[in-house]
């Protein structure tokens, strides 16, 4: 997740032993590593809680970039076959899982 902030623009503010935060404007995000005794359900989009995240791209352009440094990553581009349209036709945007199968969305200003 920490190359993909850098590419929408946020710097790292803080970083500790199983965490790291970021910074881009106003905007402050935190990921922190669950200890393990949390650990025994894993994550899964549809249980109460958070369903995904999702961020503005600058451009179209952008978020085409985007897809293509996903894909060398081998990361899992979600609805394949609606990309770049899934979320409708005047939603272009990709969605991707991230490695504890977060859904991620990058949106390109309409």
């Amino acid at each position: 997740m920490g190359w993909l902030l850098g590419e929408l623009g946020y710097c790292v503010y803080q970083d500790w032993d199983r965490g790291r935060s970021w910074k881009r404007g106003p905007t402050y995000i935190v990921l922190v590593q669950a200890d393990e005794k949390y650990l025994d359900e894993p994550y899964h989009r549809c249980r109460p809680g958070l369903n995904h995240l999702a961020f503005h791209a600058e451009s179209r352009e952008q978020v085409d970039e985007l897809t293509a440094k996903l894909r060398a990553r081998d990361v899992p581009i979600l609805y394949e076959d609606e990309h770049p349209f899934a979320g409708g036709d005047d939603h272009y945007a990709v969605y991707f899982e991230d490695p504890e199968r977060m859904t991620v969305e990058l949106v390109a200003p309409e």
